[in-house]
């Protein structure tokens, strides 16, 4: 029998996938692999969370299933509530809602309203509702303006709901509401430190217990048996693509040296590439790499699946419930799983 890892998870689709007919095929191998949680991202592009939701709960039986992340405010409460309630039937609970802030720029772009904590708290607070059959009459919130919402008067009961946190705002939220908190990838030691404290200081105030709130580290892993180029992408591109979209908050978050980010972001071959991790070429690659200090990468699971092991049991040592294994498909963990499962 595959010894089971509750307290591990991975990402279907890590990155930009070739198609999306393949999360099929990866739920079924995160499944095999023993992982807690199947998370699930969203892009505008080709990453639809309610769409692939559907794909994995239906081609999976006993794996976790969560997104990670959609926003609450680019769907009516109601379509959310619905597609929740859905995709918790057909999993048979294994479903759960998480949402995030999403990225500022991208929703500025697009004419999004900028989500606020106060907003994620209120639209928290209408789905557990809506999910103990109560009607909300004349909702006027954060939110957003309601006259009526209502989902199911037969039902009752809790919906568990994760949240992506970054700030400091965030991650005291998600202790106070939430039943999982994820961490962002690339933190260093220190800053999951400080993340993990914050998520159960605030639970405890709030009269949680916060043994309760279940807080993943997000780490990059990528084991040195991923082809060169893989692993190029996956770890110099990716925290590239990061300091591109959202660089000032990753430095202020880990206390990082902001000249070091202006650097890289107003070097000419950096500028030109828009999303190292999705179009860079190799040697757009390397010359990033001789621009992110190491120390900047060494926040991730590398080097010989034993190596990877030992970085992904130190996130437990640093206060984490749960580990994400980030950027890599189960195909590519399934060395570094089998090590771990033998420690």
């Amino acid at each position: 029998m595959t010894p089971r890892h509750p307290e591990l998870g991975a990402y279907l689709l890590a990155g930009q996938p070739g198609g999306v007919r393949d999360i099929v095929e990866e739920v079924r191998g995160a499944q095999r692999l023993g992982l807690g949680t199947a998370f699930i991202s969203e892009r505008y592009n080709k990453k639809e969370a309610a769409v692939l939701t559907g794909a994995a709960g239906a081609a999976s039986d006993d794996i976790g299933i969560c997104t990670a992340a959609t926003n609450h405010n680019t769907r009516h409460p109601m379509v959310t509530a619905g597609m929740t309630r859905t995709a918790r039937d057909l999993t048979g609970g294994r479903f759960t809602l998480g949402l995030g802030r999403g990225i500022r720029m991208l929703q500025d772009a697009y004419g999004i309203p900028p989500i606020t904590t106060a907003a994620i708290e209120d639209f928290v607070g209408i789905m557990r509702a809506l999910f103990r059959g109560e009607t909300i009459i004349g909702h006027d919130g954060p939110a957003g303006k309601f006259p009526v919402l209502h989902l199911d008067g037969s039902l009752d009961e809790y919906l568990p709901m994760a949240l992506v946190a970054f700030g400091p705002r965030t991650l005291e939220l998600g202790g106070r509401l939430f039943d999982d908190v994820i961490l962002h990838t690339y933190f260093t030691d220190e800053t999951t430190r400080r993340c993990v404290e914050t998520v159960k200081t605030a639970a405890e105030r709030a009269g949680r217990d916060p043994d309760r709130v279940r807080v993943w580290a997000c780490l990059a892993t990528v084991g040195d048996h991923v082809p060169e180029a893989d692993r190029m992408r996956k770890t110099v591109g990716r925290l590239g693509t990061y300091l591109q979209g959202y660089g000032a908050l990753m430095v202020e978050t880990n206390r990082w040296d902001p000249a070091v980010l202006q650097r890289f972001l107003t070097d000419p071959v950096i500028s030109s590439v828009a999303g190292l991790d999705i179009v860079g070429t190799p040697d757009q690659l390397e010359h990033a790499a001789t621009l992110i200090p190491q120390e900047w990468l060494a926040a991730a699971a590398t080097g010989t699946p034993d190596r990877c092991v030992a970085a992904i049991r130190h996130q437990f040592d640093l206060g984490c419930d749960a580990v994400i294994l980030h950027g890599a498909t189960p195909g590519e963990l399934e060395p570094i799983i089998e090590a771990y499962g033998r420690r």
